[in-house]
């Protein structure tokens, strides 16, 4: 089994060779859009799984999601043959490509993080002027006994 510092290594030489061809060798137009944003190798050595984000030609269209994979897909010979031949290992690892699903969480996370600033807000606005429901001050303070200080 391989230490994982040589899998870590080996994951960024793929991303970077993959990306590499996507952008240089491999002629698909479904790709023209296909960013790699990270890559995991086993600890084997023996599988990589490449993951990757598509975008939209322009920021209001929906990207193509289903094209990009099939692209990626057909691609794949290419790709581990490039990986192969550059990256030099005994056994060239099996490429998997899998949506990267951070950039839709952060997106997500910043829409809920907008409705919790909007709620705060609105409970900001509703507090001015308010008073409280009891006592100005719920808190008692504590008697002094008188034959402490004698």
């Amino acid at each position: 089994m391989a230490d994982t510092a040589r899998a870590r290594k080996l994951a960024k030489r793929i991303s970077q060779i993959v990306a590499s061809a996507l952008e240089h060798e491999v002629k698909d137009p479904r790709l023209a859009r296909v960013t790699i944003t990270d890559t995991k190798v086993t600890g084997d050595l023996h599988d990589a799984t490449v993951y990757y984000t598509v975008l939209g030609e322009r920021l209001d269209t929906e990207p193509d999601y289903a094209g990009a994979a099939a692209a990626l897909e057909k691609a794949k010979g290419v790709l581990r043959s490039l990986v192969g031949a550059q990256t030099g290992v005994r056994f060239t690892p099996t490429l998997t490509f899998m949506t990267d699903t951070v950039p839709d969480a952060a997106r997500k996370m910043d829409e809920l993080l907008a409705k919790a600033q909007a709620a705060d807000a609105e409970v900001a606005r509703r507090a001015v002027g308010a008073s409280p429901a009891g006592e100005a001050d719920p808190y008692k303070a504590p008697k002094e006994d008188d034959e402490d200080e004698d």
